[in-house]
């Protein structure tokens, strides 16, 4: 996620951007010199790359030598208006794209190039040289949100609130009015199956099927606006997490697919006031037979967390699942705000519950 617009110029070490690696197993940070890659877990640094100018932009292909990069920091080493394929063995630029505008976000499979623009989803084949395959129209998109999995990419609308899917595969696009509101956070889930979607409003999280674009579940962080940061599917689809400006990572179930998910246009307000789902997708694990009862606001029948902890850097970054109990968090930012997080859920003290533990933390600036 590039948060570059949120972090203030001084003359201190920060991280410019954070993103992870497609497993997770990896991490990648621009900074004022050049860029740096770390293992995740544990937080170690693998490699310091040199580039005598700054990198706003950093996301890896796997474990590949090939990086897709945009210049960013007091001194960019590219226009930010241009995507580099960067080769790591050789230290060369295999190939590069050109745009009229700033890129928000760059997304990269073996297969496709995405490049997010405030406006417009840009798709090319990895190729060289590379071919553009299809541009789409968004909302305004400042975070540069996107999510790409093996078959599909998700994307804001034309409209607030709404979502795109396009599957790479068919050529298939799907709109999904996931909420009311201008999209803040999406994410993919790592097989493909499950999208999950929050808005500015900061109280809702939505999650639907790629397969059916059915809603699956509704997720409630609170009841008072937040900013939400990250969203992270597990490995296994079973789980969410989420993180906000409250400080606050929550730990959310998540259903089985099943034919009986909740229809799109039975969505509601973000803002809670409107009517509930009667059983919809399950008992709701907080309020019981609550969410059962007929004309209750909607909170009722919204499932809320079962786990949650307090985080201390900034937030703003990446946020994933090195397995279906962990979760890493990776903020952006001045050298106090960039830390790596590590949290893991236990068993709690009732029989049959779990507790989300901060594990482990380090500021990884400082890491040889």
């Amino acid at each position: 996620m590039n948060v570059r617009p949120q972090i203030a110029e001084s003359g201190r070490s920060k991280a410019l951007s954070v993103s992870l690696n497609q497993d997770n197993s990896c991490f990648a940070v621009g900074v004022d010199s050049g860029f740096y890659i770390y293992h995740s877990n544990p937080c170690t640094r693998q490699e310091a790359k040199n580039l005598e100018a700054g990198i706003g932009i950093v996301e890896m292909l796997g474990r590949s030598n090939f990086l897709a990069l945009v210049g960013g920091g007091r001194a960019p080493k590219f226009p930010q208006n241009k995507v580099v394929i960067w080769n790591d063995v050789k230290a060369i630029t295999a190939f590069s794209l050109e745009f009229r505008s700033e890129i928000k976000a760059v997304r990269i499979s073996r297969s496709r190039i995405i490049a997010v623009l405030l406006n417009s989803v840009h798709i090319y084949a990895f190729s060289q040289p590379p071919e553009k395959l299809h541009v789409f129209e968004t909302y305004d998109n400042p975070l540069g949100l996107c999510a790409l999995s093996a078959k599909t990419l998700a994307f804001p609308g034309r409209k607030a609130g709404y979502l795109q899917l396009f599957d790479l595969t068919s050529g298939n696009v799907t709109i999904i009015p996931a909420h009311t509101t201008p999209l803040a956070a999406i994410s993919i889930s790592p097989n493909g199956d499950l999208i999950a979607t929050a808005s500015e409003r900061g109280t809702l999280i939505r999650v639907y099927s790629t397969a059916t674009s059915s809603m699956i579940a509704e997720l409630r962080r609170g009841l008072d606006h937040a900013t939400i940061f990250s969203l992270a599917i597990s490995p296994s689809s079973h789980r969410l997490a989420v993180t906000s400006d409250k400080s606050t990572i929550h730990i959310f179930d998540l259903p089985s697919l099943s034919p009986s998910a909740i229809p799109i246009a039975a969505i509601s307000s973000d803002n809670g006031s409107g009517v509930g789902t009667s059983g919809a997708y399950g008992d709701n694990k907080k309020w019981g037979f609550l969410s059962k009862i007929p004309l209750l606001p909607k909170y009722f029948s919204s499932e809320w967390s079962f786990a949650h902890a307090t985080f201390d850097g900034g937030g703003r970054g990446c946020l994933g699942w090195t397995d279906e109990d962990t979760v890493v968090l990776i903020s952006a930012g001045e050298e106090e705000q960039a830390k790596w997080e590590k949290f893991v859920l236990v068993d709690g003290e009732a029989p049959g519950t779990l507790e989300l533990h901060r594990e482990g933390w380090r500021r990884y600036l400082d890491t040889e």
